[in-house]
């Protein structure tokens, strides 16, 4: 009998270890189990941080562009609405020029209302020159119908045919680009009646 009672107390013993065990278990899972939420929940505040650190990046950003957008914007206007500001402030010369002349030619004879003239031609086109405007004067030349305008033709033995015989009114380009092209008479073969 005593072996039975050893054998009950041994298994009582295992038992013990048995539930002894057990609750190590459960108390193991219930530390996994709350380093895991904690392990959560902070990488839901770090996630949450990162989020709303990205979303303030995101609104500067859009906040920046349509600053830059608004600037652009208003460059473009003033560009517009004073691109003509320095031209126009040379013209006030001509104008003065002109203006003096008209006075002083109540006075003055032909030769010096003709030289007058002359001075506020000399100084507008200085002012153009300054303002990369260039004058087309193609009399003699090949036409060109990218920056000539033909006119009429008219039979001629002074210049090759298809070359400009008289400038009706000279063109202009501004930085390489036509404002107004030469209106010219083209020179044309004479015939045999013609000569």
């Amino acid at each position: 009998m005593k072996k039975k009672s050893r054998s009950n107390a041994t298994s009582g013993k295992k038992k013990k270890d048995t539930v002894s065990s057990d609750n190590n278990l459960d108390t193991d899972k219930n530390n996994v189990d709350k380093k895991i939420e904690d392990t959560e929940e902070d990488s839901f505040e770090t996630l949450k941080a990162r989020v709303d650190e990205n979303w303030d990046k995101y609104l500067r950003v859009v906040a920046e562009t349509d600053n830059i957008r608004k600037r652009a914007t208003r460059d473009v206007e003033n560009a517009h609405k004073y691109a003509l500001e320095n031209f126009s402030r040379e013209l006030l010369a001509v104008v003065d020029s002109l203006e003096m002349g008209l006075v002083s030619g109540k006075e003055a004879g032909t030769k010096s209302l003709i030289e007058g003239n002359q001075a506020t031609l000399k100084l507008m086109l200085s002012i153009m020159q300054q303002f990369d405007i260039d004058e087309i004067d193609p009399h003699g030349e090949p036409f060109d119908s990218e920056i000539h305008e033909a006119m009429t033709t008219q039979p001629s033995s002074d210049v090759e045919p298809g070359s400009v015989l008289t400038v009706f009114q000279k063109g202009y380009t501004l930085n390489g680009r036509l404002l107004r092209p030469a209106r010219v008479v083209v020179a044309s073969e004479m015939t045999e009646d013609e000569s």
